[in-house]
């Protein structure tokens, strides 16, 4: 049997899944691993604990299929984007917690950068906003919180990494440090129109170019893994962050085409070709590059916070005690009851970007309920989609004709009807949700030769289609009454 490896390795869990080479699933395993909170509204990972978590599902997925790691043909990496590690070259130490990319202790550094007068050409080179979200000012922050970790990386004793990097370089058993185009333009520090790191914004931050790794292609090749590691040596030919690679496992191969992934945040990324388009609101991204062609890019919204506050009703309120049980809840209640929730739990992203707007419940009453809120916490996943695909549709001309949708909360039928209703526009499920791993098992297929863009296209199956049944009217007092609720989460926090 041949395979595809693709290791998807998340903000709250790590997870390895094979494919055989007409993408199908053959089998998956997931751990969990701690999150770590040391002050208000900053978000860590033990660096060992993301590594230890995913390479015991790769082992855990190889025995649970009976495949050898000579059966794999290739290996595909996506990943939580932003979040930064560095480590010591030789020993492959850590120096610092990873900081998560919900992580909001830049925000007085972005501040800062936007006083000096440098949004402007953030944006216009990176294609971001100034926001703690991307890594630059992480990494920014590591090297003058700490005279020791600043010294070693001038002295070039140390390596930047996002969670891909480091991946790569423990599979590699520390042979490689590289990176690809689409999680390089999540860094602030890379030129996403002349593909390379920018001596420009190194200096505005002030970080070593030495730091960084050597950025190629998505799909191509990358690595190969010692094979002390998983007992053979196997070629890695994919690596995409996580919203890219669910885009390309959703063959959103034509402009316009767009997917929402609805995970720990949502991230809803339309494709726009081979030209970069920029907007309010919203950010410019690479898709992808396949080895030899040109990169693709895409416009992005991204949502904070979407299944998270899922687990805050479980884990911070104890109204329900597992996620699954959301849905039933809030379908026992025909409506929110004039509740809206928003979950602005680490700050507002896409179109607000306001690190200062909090978490809002408005219009409770002595008739609302926890169902309301279950209800509300759905709905407010489909309200800050729409917010984001309003701005895409503002920056890039295009107008969105359907929405495909993948991620855990996908699965949910109430959300995904109420979703296509907000929208007014149909919302595809596909046959496979976990797109994320199967985009990532396609671009090692594509990189390994074994696969190619046309055959992946045709394979694209819908499980369920939601069409739009809301009343128009209804549809925008709803819409209407979410914005009043936004608008009293922001700027909740002083700078």
């Amino acid at each position: 049997m041949k395979a595809l490896l693709a290791i998807d390795q998340g903000t709250t869990s790590s997870r390895s899944m094979l494919f055989d080479l007409e993408g199908k699933p053959l089998g998956s395993a997931q751990r969990e691993f701690p999150q770590h909170f040391p002050q208000p509204g900053w978000v860590e990972h033990e660096a060992a604990d993301i590594w230890e978590s995913q390479i015991g599902t790769v082992r855990d997925v190889l025995q649970q299929t009976g495949t050898t790691p000579q059966e794999l043909v290739a290996i595909g990496i996506t990943n939580q984007r932003e979040t930064t590690l560095i480590w010591d070259r030789k020993t492959g130490k850590p120096v610092h917690r990873a900081i998560v990319w919900q992580d909001r202790r830049t925000a007085g550094m972005c501040d800062q950068l936007k006083a000096r007068g440098l949004e402007k050409t953030f944006s216009e080179k990176t294609g971001l906003v100034l926001d703690p979200y991307f890594s630059g000012t992480k990494i920014a922050w590591l090297l003058q919180s700490d005279a020791d970790i600043a010294r070693r990386a001038k002295a070039g004793e140390l390596a930047f990494g996002t969670v891909d990097t480091w991946l790569i370089y423990n599979l590699s058993a520390g042979k490689a440090h590289v990176t690809d185009v689409s999680n390089a333009s999540r860094t602030l520090l890379f030129n996403i129109h002349s593909l390379q790191w920018d001596d420009e914004l190194l200096a505005a931050l002030d970080i070593p170019k030495s730091l960084l790794p050597e950025v190629r292609p998505s799909s191509g090749a990358l690595a190969q893994t010692d094979a002390q590691v998983l007992g053979a040596a196997v070629r890695i030919t994919g690596d995409a962050g996580d919203q890219q690679a669910a885009l390309f496992g959703q063959a959103c191969f034509k402009p316009g085409m767009a997917k929402n992934t609805y995970g720990t945040g949502a991230f809803v990324v339309m494709n726009t070709g081979t030209k970069s388009v920029s907007g309010p609101g919203v950010i410019s991204t690479i898709a992808w590059q396949l080895e030899g062609k040109p990169a693709e890019y895409a416009l992005e919204g991204s949502i904070f916070i979407a299944g998270a506050a899922v687990q805050w009703l479980r884990d911070g309120l104890g109204i329900i005690a597992s996620s699954g049980a959301i849905e039933e809840l809030a379908a026992s209640v025909p409506d929110n009851g004039g509740v809206y929730f928003v979950p602005a739990l680490a700050g507002l992203g896409a179109p607000h970007w306001d690190p200062y707007a909090r978490g809002a419940i408005v219009g409770i009453t002595r008739g609302t309920t926890k169902a309301h809120l279950a209800r509300a916490t759905l709905e407010s996943m489909a309200y800050q989609t729409k917010d984001a695909i309003a701005a895409m549709e503002s920056a890039s001309g295009l107008n969105l004709q359907e929405l495909r949708v993948d991620g855990g909360a996908s699965i949910d039928d109430l959300l995904m009807q109420f979703q296509c209703d907000i929208l007014g526009v149909p919302v595809l499920r596909p046959k496979v949700t976990e797109t994320t791993a199967l985009g990532a098992a396609y671009l090692a297929g594509i990189g390994a030769a074994a696969l190619d863009e046309a055959t992946i296209a045709n394979r694209w199956a819908v499980d369920k289609a939601f069409k739009p049944s809301m009343d128009t009217g209804a549809r925008d007092q709803l819409y209407a009454d979410w914005k009043r609720a936004v608008d009293r989460s922001l700027k909740w926090i002083e700078p």
